[in-house]
């Protein structure tokens, strides 16, 4: 009887060993932390490397970019920006202020406004899906204009109250800026969360167009990172309870 007591206490109060599936799935869960951890933060450093935030002050990029919207600008030589482009620019002659318009033409490009109602750039005329619903691609006119190389014309998408190129018309350089004065490409607005631009696929037959940011793959990277995280943190507490709920199953079990 003494032998049979002292065997079960031991068998009873001895140290239970962790199962082989229970470490690996610790081990799991630990790499999936510290993976996500690694994409989480890095996604945000990427992001603070390659892009700039921006609050749009002005309508002259309705219905594309409105007052107050918040954009994500990426960081890009002036030399990079192609026609289509929206671009946050500062230029002296044109009040020394951040400012975001598009890009019609580029250094070499005759740009003109307006026939059969839309913008011509080298004699193509232009489809514009991004001007306001039934709005002109211009209302006073655009006399023919070469721009200079090195430099770019611009528009606001809202043509009728955009301060843009057609409002410098009269200065030295036809109402083009220097491609030095861009800081940067808006990629996106965040603010409120409306996405992507549109590509400004008018423009393809003059030439090919800028490819978008990477942005997409940092707003992945970002997600994915904390999802994992949150996966690889909640395997222990959900581990451990269900190995409580196992253990009490199997007690219930012997003492029956």
């Amino acid at each position: 009887m003494g032998g049979e007591s002292s065997t079960g206490t031991a068998a009873r109060g001895g140290t239970r060993n962790t199962p082989a599936s229970g470490r690996t799935g610790e081990v799991l869960s630990g790499v999936a932390v510290a993976l996500g951890l690694v994409l989480f933060l890095g996604g945000f450093v990427w992001g603070a490397v390659v892009y700039r935030p921006y609050t749009v002050p002005t309508t002259s990029m309705t219905p594309t970019i409105d007052a107050g919207d918040r954009v994500l600008a990426q960081r890009v030589d002036g030399d990079q920006v192609r026609r289509g482009d929206v671009v946050v620019f500062k230029q002296a002659t044109w009040g020394d202020v951040p400012m975001v318009k598009r890009v019609v033409a580029v250094g070499g490009d005759e740009v003109a406004c307006c026939t059969d109602g839309k913008l011509t750039v080298n004699g193509k005329q232009i489809d514009e899906p991004y001007l306001p619903k039934g709005s002109a691609a211009e209302l006073v006119g655009i006399p023919s204009v070469t721009v200079p190389d090195g430099n770019l014309f611009l528009l606001g998408d809202e043509r009728t109250g955009s301060l843009d190129s057609t409002a410098h018309l009269t200065d030295a350089a036809n109402g083009t800026v220097p491609r030095t004065a861009v800081q940067a490409r808006v990629d996106a607005v965040a603010w409120p969360m409306n996405g992507m631009l549109g590509r400004p696929t008018g423009f393809e037959t003059l030439g090919a167009l800028s490819e978008p940011g990477p942005l997409p793959l940092i707003v992945g990277a970002v997600v994915g990172g904390a999802m994992l995280v949150l996966g690889g943190a909640a395997y222990g507490p959900v581990a451990k309870r269900a190995s409580r709920r196992g253990r009490a199953r199997t007690e219930l079990a012997g003492a029956r």
